[in-house]
């Protein structure tokens, strides 16, 4: 997920030319017209334009997850523009796609989730690849996220990280055939060249290969 410093406008608060620092509480409630934003250092980021690609994967990965979720009665899946906040003083975040267990659920407040998701993905954008990598990727390792997927199009690399008890990711391999195995939503896997393809299988094809219908 691509961002960028937020314009001065009206749709946006003027903290950042006034030197005031927004709290994440006034962020919730603030009433802009765009709402795909983050809230980074008390400053209000908007999120950049998506690719074809992108959008593509999004929507593919998002009903897929979203499915499983469904028919495993495991939990329930969100998308951006909603606010993952994972600890007191780390961002606010919208993640591409994230996915909070039925235990976790309690944390789920009106306009954010309050701590980490149980699994979060990340879809690479132009311009955002130093993000997605570097600042979101030390966030959500720091603030307990325990499964990240990081999905770039360009390249068509899929990487999966796994947070050890030490607190740290690492890359886990991706199976035979390509196929990678979710730890924090067991039962569900993928091919990673699925995300490749110019249409992706339909979902209710890869339901049936998954025998969930």
């Amino acid at each position: 997920m691509a961002y960028q410093s937020y314009p001065a406008g009206p749709n946006f608060p003027s903290n950042e030319a006034s030197g005031k620092v927004l709290a994440y509480d006034e962020f919730l409630r603030w009433p802009g017209d765009n709402q795909d934003v983050e809230w980074v250092d008390g400053r209000v980021v908007p999120i950049s334009p998506v690719t074809k690609a992108h959008a593509v994967i999004h929507g593919f990965l998002y009903s897929l997850l979203t499915s499983f979720a469904e028919i495993r009665h495991l939990g329930q899946v969100y998308g951006l523009p909603f606010q993952m906040k994972t600890g007191p003083d780390l961002p606010g975040r919208a993640p591409d796609i994230f996915f909070v267990s039925n235990q976790n659920h309690e944390r789920v407040r009106l306009l954010y989730l309050e701590g980490p998701a149980d699994l979060v993905v990340e879809i690479i954008s132009p311009g955002s690849r130093a993000t997605d990598r570097g600042d979101k990727f030390y966030e959500y390792e720091q603030g307990g996220v325990p499964e990240y997927w990081l999905i770039d199009p360009d390249r068509k690399q899929a990487e999966f990280y796994i947070r050890g008890q030490d607190g740290i990711y690492r890359l886990v391999s991706v199976g035979p055939g390509g196929i990678y195995h979710s730890k924090m939503m067991p039962g569900l896997w993928i091919k990673v060249a699925w995300l490749w393809e110019t249409l992706p299988p339909p979902i209710p094809d890869v339901l049936r290969e998954w025998k969930l219908i």
